[in-house]
């Protein structure tokens, strides 16, 4: 049997691999998913044979982590950062001027998480986070979700024990995705792709890491006894191991080739399915990077180039106040149509109050408009000597623009709420469309336009009355008819057998998102339960 879950083990790392280093899959979600839960099923019966490195366990465990302080091995310094090509240029002459020729290694400069991985025999034996460069924590559980992190390596020819360090990644489409959920649930959304990786990075539950779909590239390999002669080398070594290093390294003998790599890059980065922030050159040469050395804070043999924000300048034209589900206030700035980064940016939020009195956002400014991550237009300033002279301080809404309820503002936070729950629309409608999605109660036929559809007719208030609805009032809507009624009514009956984590999630619950939800589920056994729990009870939950 042990023969068994080894092959299973070997062919879904080989699987692992393929999809998500490569990009090239043999087999469909199907077919994997059976070989995994094949897997699992074989490993909970015999639980002698438990591995730490299973592929079963990428998809995490909902256990608390406690995250242990390691000390570096190898110190993580940080790189010395510069926006000029003239400072390039400079740092070439002094590289030259020191150890003579020298040939680079450039590369883009991801925007993400500093991370430390330690292999012991091909085995991935820690994973640390940078912390303040001579120590960090101990992530190993979280980082053995990403799927294409190696748990074992491939091939031969690695050293017994080395250290290999990369980027922990969010790719834009992950963190849309993670915006949209926080947002849902009255959470403040990440800034950019960076912080959100960095924060799924030391989730308590491994199983939420597994499920916020990081990546992961590496690009630097440490250690006492590495078998290369170059920086260039080692890195091609260890794609053959299975590491995801970059496709878009490149070797540059001088600094036309460098110049030619960082002017490319500027545009095409944008093509890119995650963020970047700038190019990293590095003395190819180990034996020239001994030679140039530290100082006490970067190595001596490598330099950041960054990025300017692509920024463009419009003006403000109007200011949308839009209401969640949680009644949250969320000011949202109509601008005139500029290009910026390859799309016209017509609309940015303003996130709150406090962000438009502290950038004295006024109506009618030119303001600056860059794109945070790269993805979500943001305005970072004002251009204030084209602001006229009769312009007024920007005043906030004091209430709700859909129901007219004055407006509240709770200690700690920054965003306004519409306290009206039971009657403001925006509110009622976003609850019940929040209820019936996929991840919540999963009811099919009926979507947004639909749920407002009901709503406006008076047939539903709250969610409760979706169970009340009948077939006859179904059928004379627009839209509708009786084939798309009977598939609203079959959906909604169905929806009666979700588990209870699912229902405690779909009502919506501030700050109550899926874990939570499973949590409290687990714990609490039965909305009667959770319903009359103390906040000591409360507390005690996971």
């Amino acid at each position: 049997m042990r023969e068994k879950i080894e092959q299973l083990r070997r062919q879904i790392n080989e699987h692992n691999y393929r999809y998500y280093v490569l990009n090239d899959p043999l087999i469909g979600d199907y077919e994997f998913d059976a070989l995994l839960r094949e897997l699992q099923e074989l490993e909970a019966a015999h639980p002698e044979f438990d591995d730490p490195n299973s592929p079963t366990r990428r998809v995490g465990s909902d256990s608390t982590n406690e995250f242990a302080t390691v000390e570096h091995r190898y110190p993580m310094l940080s790189l010395s950062n510069t926006y000029s090509l003239d400072e390039i240029r400079e740092f070439d002459a002094r590289v030259r001027k020191e150890v003579g020729e020298a040939e680079y290694v450039c590369e883009l400069k991801f925007d993400g998480t500093a991370i430390s991985l330690t292999y012991e025999n091909g085995r991935l034996l820690r994973a640390v986070t940078r912390g303040d460069g001579t120590r960090g924590d101990d992530v190993t559980a979280n980082v053995r979700t990403i799927r294409s992190v190696p748990l074992q390596l491939r091939g031969a020819g690695y050293p017994a024990y080395f250290e290999i360090r990369g980027e922990i990644l969010m790719p834009f489409r992950s963190f849309e995705r993670l915006n949209r959920e926080r947002e849902d649930i009255g959470e403040t959304p990440f800034a950019n792709p960076r912080n959100a990786a960095a924060g799924s990075l030391k989730q308590q539950s491994s199983a939420e890491t597994a499920r916020r779909e990081l990546d992961c590239t590496l690009y630097s390999l440490v250690g006492d006894d590495l078998p290369f002669g170059t920086h260039y080398d080692s890195l091609m070594a260890a794609r053959e191991w299975g590491f995801k290093i970059s496709d878009q390294i490149a070797l540059c003998r001088d600094m036309n080739e460098i110049d030619e790599y960082i002017r490319r890059w500027d545009k095409a980065r944008k093509e890119l399915p995650f963020a970047t922030d700038g190019v990293v050159i590095k003395v190819d040469s180990f034996a020239l990077q001994h030679r140039l050395g530290y100082t006490a804070k970067a190595p001596r043999w490598a330099v950041a180039y960054k990025f300017k924000a692509e920024q463009a300048l419009t003006r403000l034209l109007s200011v949308d106040f839009q209401v969640g589900r949680t009644g949250a206030i969320t000011p949202v700035a109509n601008l005139e149509p500029v290009l910026l980064a390859g799309t016209v940016v017509k609309r940015a939020s303003l996130h709150n109050a406090e962000q438009i009195a502290l950038l004295d956002i006024r109506l009618g400014d030119h303001v600056y408009v860059e794109k945070g991550g790269e993805i979500i237009p943001k305005i970072t300033g004002v251009d204030l000597s084209s602001r006229p002279m009769q312009s007024e301080p920007f005043r906030f809404i004091t209430h709700c623009p859909c129901c007219g309820t004055e407006l509240v503002k709770y200690e700690g936070e920054a965003r306004h709420y519409c306290p009206n729950q039971s009657h403001c629309p925006p509110q009622i409608v976003g609850r019940m469309v929040h209820f019936i999605s996929r991840r919540a109660m999963n009811i099919d036929g009926l979507g947004d336009e639909t749920v407002q559809l009901l709503y406006d007719a008076g047939l539903i208030s709250d969610v409760a009355d979706l169970y009340r609805l009948r077939r006859e009032d179904l059928v004379d809507l627009p839209r509708l008819g009786d084939k798309s009624a009977d598939n609203i009514l079959r959906s909604i009956d169905a929806s009666r057998d979700v588990p209870f984590q699912r229902v405690l999630f779909a009502i919506g619950i501030r700050f109550v998102g899926e874990t939570t939800a499973k949590n409290l589920a687990l714990h609490f056994r039965s909305m009667d339960a959770l319903m009359n729990a103390t906040p000591e009870e409360l507390a005690a939950a996971d």
